[in-house]
């Protein structure tokens, strides 16, 4: 994986969190190519994904992937439950781990399963054994990546997103010993957002 790889998360929060790591990524998109920058969606063909992977590349991408780090206010209406009180909305952006630097994933032990690809992603992947199903035995951690056209590149894919996996179990365990990190996979702070968008055609608010 080349540039920088971020990681957008609802972490514990409802559909409505969902719905926005989805939109935020579209929203990255769009400010990436004003910007210079290419954003790929490298996962994340669920309609509302928990979590999502999107390399960013491209002169600046360092300075894209900095400015967009940390928390993430959404303000408006549930797009799910019409007449809900509640309108503000927090995900977490954040970078995604490289693989080699997390200690506890080691490619002796992770078993790769070819499998065939299903859902979104476009009819080549349909036609061959290009997705792959990943586990870590230790710790019994399963994810797939279908994502991508050759199976070579979903298993790249499926060892980023178990390294992922694996430092978001580290940084909670963590956060339920300290209570102090400011983002974890299972926690984001409130009230302190580094961006706001609002409404459903995600403008991003001035000053933010």
């Amino acid at each position: 994986m080349t540039g920088v790889v971020l990681h957008l998360t609802a972490g514990k929060g409802p559909d409505e969190c969902r719905w926005v790591v989805a939109q935020l990524a579209r929203a990255f998109v769009k400010e990436g190519a004003r910007l210079g920058v290419t954003c790929d969606v490298l996962d994340g063909e669920e309609v509302l994904p928990a979590s999502l992977l999107l390399q960013v590349s491209g002169e600046g991408a360092e300075a894209f992937a900095r400015e967009r780090t940390g928390s993430v206010l959404w303000v408006g209406d549930s797009p799910f439950r019409p007449g809900h009180r509640r309108r503000n909305w927090f995900v977490g952006v954040g970078p995604a781990p490289s693989p080699d630097s997390v200690p506890d994933l080691r490619d002796e032990d992770i078993d790769f399963q070819a499998m065939r690809a299903s859902g979104p992603g476009g009819q080549h992947v349909n036609k061959t054994d290009s997705a792959v199903r990943a586990t870590h035995r230790p710790t019994g951690l399963v994810t797939t990546a279908q994502a991508q056209r050759s199976q070579h590149a979903n298993r790249r894919l499926a060892r980023l997103k178990l390294a992922v996996m694996l430092e978001a179990r580290r940084s909670g365990a963590e956060e339920a010993s300290r209570r102090e990190a400011w983002f974890a996979h299972q926690a984001l702070e409130r009230g302190n957002p580094v961006r706001t968008y609002t409404g459903p055609s995600f403008t991003l608010k001035a000053g933010t």
